[in-house]
């Protein structure tokens, strides 16, 4: 189905992982000298959840052509910003640093990352939003780089992948929730991993199918996690954005978190009320890939979640979900198509509002 009006946001759109070269000008001297030295410069930072041939991981008619001359920003404009209407995207670029072991060229190569956004991407497209990239494995350093950014209005949200080196809900992690909650920051978690560890409770997954599908019992690992843990007692306006985990599984898991919270809240006090209520006011959930292409059934899941207010729109381009502009699941109605592409995306991001003119930011800081 195509969006039959304009001005919608999409929620999830990747822009390209630049060569390590390019990232060379937005470090410090001292991580430039220490990339060319150990050549560390030539490696190439790409994460594997999407493997660069596989299908899924750029739509075919959609991959650059070489030798077509098109820019990869002007490319990106004809693609997913015009023939969608886009008035808003929220872009995100997940690059392979957040992987390091190393936590120090982990939080410098990330700073780099996000200067090269804002200056490459953000800059010359005012309809583009930004993702704070950050390595979760220093809080000290995530938190540092999420002040040194939050001047700036274009990022709208802080970026983790959603299986990380531990449960996101730990008390380690918390610092980096208060800096979001502080500057008005959604916390997204994306589908993927550091893959430091196995991506199953049982060990490592043999095939990308098997890995793929993991990631929605990753998705409910890391909700259950914030909630026991009681991350929204401590930042109780916190807005937590799942990319690209489906939401086909949230009534099962509503239904299963209030039955068992009922009989075990004593050990989690700070959970005062249902957690199901406390899932629908603090998550929100992008739409592709959209593991149910009908509009009855996903009228269905919506009524069981007991709210419309949980999904937002998304190409989550270039990966390959559908075809043509055929974003939509077929036969839903305008009233929850308006929700779905505008008035819920505003609610969920607070530097949302205003549209693409508003909130023209300051340049960013760069490291010297």
């Amino acid at each position: 189905m195509k969006l039959p009006f304009k001005g919608v946001i999409d929620c999830d759109l990747h822009l390209p992982s630049p060569p390590t070269t390019a990232l060379l000008p937005y470090l410090p001297t001292h991580w430039r000298d220490q990339l060319e030295t150990r050549f560390i410069h030539k490696m190439n930072f790409q994460l594997t959840s999407y493997p660069p041939n596989s299908p899924l991981t750029c739509r075919e008619d959609w991959r650059a052509k070489k030798g077509d001359g098109e820019s990869d920003l002007d490319r990106l404009r004809r693609q997913a910003l015009d023939p969608f209407g886009v008035d808003i995207a929220v872009a995100s670029l997940l690059h392979g640093a957040i992987a390091l072991f190393n936590e120090d060229m982990a939080a410098a190569l990330c700073s780099a990352v996000n200067d090269f956004v804002a200056h490459e991407w953000l800059d010359p497209e005012p309809r583009l939003r930004g993702s704070i990239l950050i390595t979760g494995q220093n809080t000290d350093h995530a938190v540092a780089e999420i002040e040194r950014l939050a001047h700036d209005k274009r990022f709208v949200q802080v970026i983790l992948p959603v299986m990380g080196d531990m449960l996101p809900g730990k008390r380690q992690m918390w610092p980096i929730y208060r800096a979001c909650e502080r500057h008005g920051l959604a916390l997204a978690l994306h589908a993927g991993s550091t893959y430091r560890f196995p991506t199953t409770g049982s060990g490592w997954p043999s095939f990308q199918v098997e890995d793929y599908i993991a990631n929605s019992a990753g998705f409910e690992n890391a909700i259950v996690s914030l909630l026991s843990e009681g991350v929204f007692s401590e930042c109780p306006n916190l807005r937590v954005i799942c990319l690209e985990g489906g939401f086909g599984w949230l009534p099962t898991l509503i239904w299963r978190l209030n039955k068992e919270w009922r009989g075990i809240r004593q050990e989690v006090p700070w959970i005062t009320r249902q957690p199901g209520d406390i899932l629908r006011e603090r998550f929100r959930f992008t739409l592709q890939p959209v593991e149910v292409p009908d509009a009855a059934l996903i009228a269905r899941i919506i009524g069981h979640i007991g709210s419309d207010d949980l999904l937002l729109f998304s190409t989550d381009y270039p990966h390959a979900h559908f075809e043509g502009v055929e974003a939509l699941p077929d036969g839903l109605p305008e009233a929850l198509i308006r929700k779905i592409t505008r008035d819920n995306p505003l609610a969920a991001y607070p530097r949302l509002s205003g549209g693409a003119s508003a909130n023209q930011p300051e340049k960013a800081e760069q490291r010297s």
